[in-house]
């Protein structure tokens, strides 16, 4: 029944995608994120949807009217060079033909992130494309929040099959990056019901994260929160509310996530974070002997023979990196880290700009709300991410083309009252007197 289900509801989009082609970018999206076939047990289960979806979404796209261009930004410019640099590290990998295969997947998973920036330039196209990112990753991250209420937190939270998120602590800064997406989404609702059952998933996705007995997610709550904190208006009562929820996490929790967070602190002792401190040690070397660094994929048990002093001595086999920052320096090199970081900064930089730049403008404001909460979701990415190996995961790369198309949107954009001048004055006929208030008499 499941795999008729999602059969049915992939069908129904590609039918909508023959009208509308960014509805193609939608559904790619919704396959990407949420993963829905591999939550079936038959033909579904092996079905490639995501294929089909993106070739009939292209062959439309092209033969569609709509107006399709890349917004002329320099982020944008800089995201294409990062691409062609990742080329350039392919070409020159330890491991060639591991490395190209990841090099497709990328450029695959790069495709639907270009396609928005063409496409999604509307308040409401956005809108929508949150919505589904929201409610993919939302529907694995709220059941969760209630499966560790139910169990008092001993089983960590997974994520769906075959994805980037399948992992507890790559779903759980995922979840901590879709929270504020939904906290904004919930200021858009009109309905009392929908608002307490948005309300109601923000909180189950808290403790989700908990959950997930992550110490990465773990390190990157305290710095998302120290953040809302810092920018709050009113210090005491959101200090007090942050105080009193970590209180009733300590009665919740039960003694083996303490135990699994008391290993930040004796990381010495721990073979996994040994493992990610002798991985950072070679991706480093790496870097530092090679100018487009090592190539994708370069974890191997011959990489670190040969770039990480001792290595026989410490482990047996090779481990990945672990960290973002770690992943980018030892598959591309200083420069390949160098853009990496200048992406997210520039990014980081617009997200302000638009904040000071729409609030208070009616028409606008929209954005100046929507990007203060991009913000906190990329803050989650780039302080959880130290310590997880996904630096090719989707969800940042998306909300970077959001904020490229805010950008736009706020520069293209109108104020009212001046389009209402300009319409009165392409009429000369018209006899009209305003008053000192401003209002037409």
């Amino acid at each position: 029944m499941r795999d008729i289900v999602v059969t049915l509801f992939v069908f129904a989009g590609l039918i909508y995608t023959i009208r509308k082609p960014h509805v193609g970018v939608l559904l790619w999206s919704w396959l990407g994120y949420m993963n829905p076939h591999r939550l079936c047990y038959g033909f579904a289960y092996s079905m490639p949807f995501s294929q089909i979806t993106a070739l009939l979404t292209m062959t439309v796209m092209l033969l569609s009217p709509e107006r399709k261009v890349l917004p002329k930004d320099i982020l944008v410019y800089l995201l294409l060079l990062f691409i062609v640099w990742m080329g350039m590290t392919t070409i020159f990998a330890f491991e060639a033909e591991a490395a190209q295969e990841q090099y497709i997947k990328i450029l695959k998973i790069q495709l639907p992130v270009f396609l928005t920036m063409m496409m999604f330039n509307s308040k409401e196209r956005i809108h929508q494309l949150l919505w589904v990112i929201v409610f993919s990753l939302g529907y694995f991250a709220t059941k969760g929040g209630v499966f560790t209420l139910l169990t008092g937190g001993a089983f960590r939270v997974y994520g769906p099959p075959g994805s980037f998120v399948e992992e507890n602590n790559a779903l759980a800064i995922a979840t901590l990056m879709i929270i504020p997406l939904l906290v904004y989404l919930r200021s858009t609702l009109t309905r009392k019901w929908a608002k307490q059952a948005a309300l109601f998933s923000i909180i189950s996705m808290s403790f989700s994260v908990i959950g997930s007995q992550s110490r990465g997610a773990f390190l990157a709550i305290l710095v998302v929160g120290g953040y809302f904190w810092l920018q709050s208006k009113r210090k005491f009562s959101t200090g007090f509310m942050i105080v009193l929820f970590v209180g009733l996490l300590a009665l919740l929790l039960p003694e083996s996530w303490y135990e699994r967070m008391n290993t930040i602190s004796t990381f010495d002792k721990d073979a996994s974070a040994m493992g990610r401190i002798h991985a950072w040690t070679m991706a480093y070397n790496v870097a530092n002997q090679n100018l487009f660094g090592g190539g994708l994929n370069l974890w191997t048990n011959a990489t670190y023979s040969n770039y990480l002093e001792g290595f026989s001595s410490f482990r047996q086999a090779s481990f990945v990196a672990h960290s973002i920052y770690f992943s980018i320096l030892g598959e591309h090199g200083w420069f390949g880290l160098f853009l990496y970081l200048l992406i997210y900064a520039i990014g980081w930089s617009y997200c302000k700009s638009l904040v000071k730049h729409c609030d208070g403008q009616a028409h606008i404001q929209w954005i100046a709300d929507l990007a203060r909460m991009l913000k906190v979701g990329l803050l989650a990415y780039l302080a959880g991410g130290a310590f997880l190996s996904l630096s090719y995961f989707d969800l940042p790369w998306h909300f970077l083309a959001i904020i490229i198309l805010l950008k736009e949107i706020a520069k293209n954009s109108e104020a009212p009252e001046i389009i209402e001048t300009n319409k009165v004055a392409e009429e000369p006929s018209s006899k009209l007197i305003i008053n000192e208030q401003g209002i037409v008499q």
